[in-house]
C-alpha cells in the first residue's frame, strides 16, 4: 500500500495509523484520505490485530481539510470536495466497521475533519494542550467525516448544533467534560498513554471486545427486543471461544487471564 501521507505499522497486535503531513498540520487532502482508507482496508486483512491507534505527526492531530488546496481549485472546488469527502468517508466507515477498539491520540488542533475523526474513535486520549472545533461553517462549508452522526450521540443535539453553527473551540478539559475526550494527559505523556491503552485493549479478549463494540454501534436504532436477541446471539457465540474459557477459568483460579484473541 502507498504510505506517502499515512504510515501503517503493526506492533504488539496494535495497528498504528499515523497521518504524516506535520508541516501542514496533517490537513486532509484527497491523497491522504485515500491512503487512510487504503490503510484501514489493509488492517481488515491483517491477522492478529487487536486494536487500532490513530495519531498525527507534529504539533497538530489534524487541522481539517487542506483549505489552501481548496482555494487553488477556484470555481471547481465542489468537484474537488466530492472525491475528498468520498475517500474520507470510506476511511471512517472502514475504521469503525473493523469492530476493533479505535484509540485516537490527539494533540494540538483537532479541527474540522480532525474533530470528526476523533469523534469516530472509541477512546480519545488528549494532550492537555489539545483543542477541538468544528470550523466548517467558518469557511462556508457543511460538516463531513461522520460528525453529524457521531457528535449528537456523544454530546446531544443542543450542544452539537452549538459546536457546528458557532464553531466554538473546546479545550481538552472542556471536551472531556462533554464526553468527546476519554482522558486528558500531559502533552509529554500523550504518546505513551495512548500506546499503553491501545496495547492493553489489543491483548484483551478480541472477540468479546469486537462483539461489545458492534452491539453498541448497531443498537442505536433498534428496538429493545431486537437488541436483546442480538445480545443473546453474541454472548452464546463468545462462549464458544478459547478466550471465554480462559477468562472464566482465570476468574475461578484468581489469576490474570492470558487471552490470545481466539
Amino acid at each position: 500500500m502507498s504510505q506517502t501521507h499515512v504510515r501503517l505499522e503493526i506492533r504488539e497486535r496494535v495497528a498504528h495509523l499515523t497521518r504524516a503531513r506535520p508541516e501542514h498540520g496533517n490537513a486532509i487532502t484527497v491523497e491522504m484520505a485515500g491512503e487512510l482508507a487504503e490503510a484501514a482496508a489493509h488492517v481488515t486483512d491483517a491477522p492478529g490485530v487487536g486494536a487500532v491507534l490513530l495519531s498525527g505527526e507534529g504539533p497538530s492531530f489534524c487541522v481539517g481539510g487542506d483549505v489552501k488546496s481548496f482555494g487553488r481549485q477556484g470555481d471547481r472546488v465542489s468537484e474537488y470536495l466530492r472525491p475528498t469527502a468520498t475517500a474520507l468517508h470510506a476511511a471512517v466507515s472502514r475504521l469503525v466497521r473493523l469492530d476493533l477498539p479505535l484509540v485516537a491520540a490527539v494533540q494540538g488542533a483537532a479541527a474540522g475533519a480532525g474533530m470528526s475523526l476523533a469523534c469516530a474513535a472509541d477512546f480519545v486520549i488528549a494532550a492537555d494542550t489539545a483543542r477541538f472545533t468544528m470550523a466548517y461553517t467558518k469557511i462556508g462549508l457543511s460538516v463531513d467525516g461522520g460528525s453529524s452522526y457521531f457528535l449528537p450521540r456523544i454530546v446531544g443535539m443542543r450542544r452539537t448544533v452549538e459546536l457546528m453553527l458557532t464553531n466554538r473551540t473546546l479545550s481538552a478539559e472542556e471536551a472531556c467534560a462533554w464526553g468527546i475526550v476519554t482522558r486528558v494527559v500531559p502533552a509529554a505523556d500523550l504518546a505513551k498513554e495512548a500506546r499503553t491503552l491501545a496495547t492493553s485493549l489489543a491483548l484483551g479478549a478480541t472477540r468479546a471486545l469486537r462483539a461489545a463494540k458492534r452491539l453498541v454501534r448497531e443498537g442505536w436504532n433498534e428496538s429493545l427486543e431486537t437488541q436483546l436477541e442480538r445480545e443473546t446471539r453474541e454472548i452464546v457465540e463468545a462462549g464458544r471461544s478459547a478466550d471465554a474459557r480462559e477468562g472464566i477459568q482465570a476468574f475461578v483460579e484468581k489469576r490474570v487471564p492470558r487471552f490470545r484473541g481466539e
